[in-house]
C-alpha cells in the first residue's frame, strides 16, 4: 500500500498538469424489454427531449420531462442563446474533475473501473489516457480496502476522489468512512486533514433491484466531521464537484442515477459552489418545498399544476445535507409559514426527519402548520416497475400535500 501511495505522489508531482390528478396516480404503461434497452432520453434544463442511445441499456426514458414551473418558463425559452457550453450531468462532473486535476497534482481518482473503461457512468472516460494509471487508478472489486488506501494517501497530502461505482457498494467501506475518514482530523488533534472526495450513482433507478436503488444520506448523516452535497443538475454539478476536491474536509457528494443525462447550459469561465448554500429554484409566497437530487424534478412538475391551481410555492434545492443552510431555509419560512419536505430517501430516519428537526427548533414560532414530509416507503425497492413507482413520491401526492397544508 505504501508503495502504492508513493507511486501516486510521485506521478501527482511529475504531472504538468402535464397536470396530475391528485387522488389517484396514472403510472405509465411498461414497455418491452427490447425497447427499454435500445435507447434513452437526454432531457434538458428546458424541459425538451432528445432521443440518444444508451449502450448499458439503462431504462432512463422515464425522466420527468416538464419540469419546469411557470415562473421560469421565459428564462428557459432564452437558455439557447446565452453563452456557454451545454454539457450532459455526468460531463459537468467530468470537466469539474478534469479541469481540478489539471490545476492540482495532488488530485487523484481510484475506484472499479474507473481508468481505461471510464467508470460505470463515463464521469472519468478520458482521464486515464491523458494523467496515466497512478492518478486514475482501477482497484479491486474491495471497497474497504480502497477507501482506506485514499484516506491514508489523504493523511500524506494528496487529493483523492473515491468513486463507489455504486453507493450501495460503499456499505462495504462504512468502517473506514466513519471511524478514520470523518474522525481522524479530530483524534489526531488536528495534526491531520482528511481532503477526501467520495462520490458515486445512487437513488431509485428503473428496475435497478432493491440493493442497487440505495438511498444512503441517512446512513452517512450522523458522522461527525463529514460533508454531504447533493447535485441536481449539470451546473451544481461540476461546481460542488470542484468545490468538495478543494474542500479540506471529507465530502460525500450524492449523485442521481436518473440524471446523469440531464442537460444544461453552463459558463465557459470557471466557477466554484460553495458547500454549504442551498438554491433558490422557484421564489414563491404560499408554501416552501424543500427538496433535493432527482426530487427537485417531481416537485417542479407538480409546482406547473399547483401554479395553475392559483398557490404560489417556493421551491427551494438545500444542496447541502449536511450542514443545512439554515439561513435560506429560516428566511423561506418567516415568509411562506408552512413547509414541505419532499425527498427520495426513506421517511424513518431520513434527512427529511433531520429538516424537520432543525426547522421546528429553529423557527418553530413562525410556522402556521405542522411541518408536512413526503418520504419513500420503508421498503427495500422492488423490482417491478409499476411497484417501484409507487414506493417514491410522486409529482400528485406533492399536489394534494400543498393543497392540505394552505387550506
Amino acid at each position: 500500500m505504501a508503495t502504492i501511495i508513493q507511486g501516486i505522489g510521485a506521478a501527482a508531482a511529475l504531472s504538468s498538469s402535464n397536470s396530475f390528478d391528485s387522488k389517484r396516480f396514472h403510472l405509465p404503461s411498461r414497455r418491452s424489454l427490447s425497447e427499454r434497452k435500445g435507447s434513452f432520453l437526454v432531457v434538458r434544463s428546458d424541459g425538451r427531449v432528445i432521443p440518444g442511445s444508451n449502450p448499458r441499456g439503462r431504462r432512463t426514458d422515464q425522466l420527468i420531462t416538464n419540469a419546469v414551473a411557470a415562473k421560469a418558463d421565459a428564462s428557459a425559452a432564452s437558455t439557447a442563446s446565452k453563452p456557454g457550453h451545454e454539457l450532459l450531468l455526468f460531463e459537468a462532473l467530468r470537466e469539474g474533475l478534469e479541469e481540478e486535476m489539471e490545476r492540482d497534482p495532488r488530485v487523484c481518482v481510484m475506484g472499479e473501473d474507473v481508468g481505461h473503461y471510464g467508470g460505470s457512468y463515463k464521469v472519468t472516460k478520458g482521464l486515464a489516457p491523458k494523467y496515466g494509471d497512478l492518478r486514475v487508478l482501477d482497484t479491486p472489486i474491495a471497497e474497504n480496502s480502497f477507501t482506506g488506501m485514499a484516506i491514508g494517501a489523504a493523511m500524506t497530502g494528496l487529493r483523492p476522489i473515491i468513486e463507489g461505482m455504486n453507493m450501495g457498494f460503499l456499505l462495504l467501506a462504512f468502517n473506514q468512512i466513519s471511524n478514520n475518514c470523518g474522525m481522524l482530523h479530530y483524534t489526531s488533534g488536528g495534526q491531520f486533514t482528511i481532503p477526501v472526495v467520495i462520490r458515486g450513482p445512487g437513488g431509485v433507478g428503473r428496475q435497478l433491484g432493491a440493493e442497487h436503488s440505495q438511498r444512503l444520506e441517512s446512513y452517512f448523516q450522523s458522522i461527525p466531521g463529514i460533508q454531504m452535497v447533493a447535485c441536481s443538475t449539470p451546473y451544481n454539478a461540476k461546481g460542488l464537484m470542484k468545490a468538495a476536491i478543494r474542500s479540506e474536509n471529507p465530502v460525500i457528494l450524492f449523485e442521481h442515477v436518473l440524471l446523469y443525462n440531464l442537460k444544461e447550459r453552463i459558463p465557459d469561465e470557471e466557477y466554484v459552489l460553495s458547500l454549504e448554500e442551498a438554491e433558490m429554484v422557484r421564489p414563491g409566497e404560499h408554501i416552501t418545498i424543500l427538496t433535493y437530487s432527482r426530487m427537485r424534478y417531481h416537485v417542479m412538475q407538480a409546482a406547473k399544476t399547483l401554479v395553475n391551481k392559483g398557490y404560489d410555492p417556493e421551491v427551494i434545492d438545500i444542496r447541502s445535507l449536511k450542514p443545512f443552510d439554515l439561513y435560506t431555509i429560516g428566511n423561506s419560512v418567516k415568509k411562506t409559514h408552512r413547509v414541505l419536505i419532499v425527498e427520495e430517501c426513506m421517511r424513518t430516519g431520513g434527512i427529511g426527519a433531520s429538516l424537520t428537526a432543525a426547522i421546528s427548533e429553529n423557527f418553530h414560532d413562525y410556522l402556521d402548520a405542522p411541518i408536512v414530509c413526503l418520504s419513500s416507503q420503508d421498503v427495500p425497492t422492488p423490482y417491478a416497475g409499476t411497484l417501484e413507482e409507487w414506493t417514491v413520491v410522486q409529482p400528485a401526492q406533492i399536489v394534494a400535500a400543498v393543497e392540505q397544508l394552505c387550506q
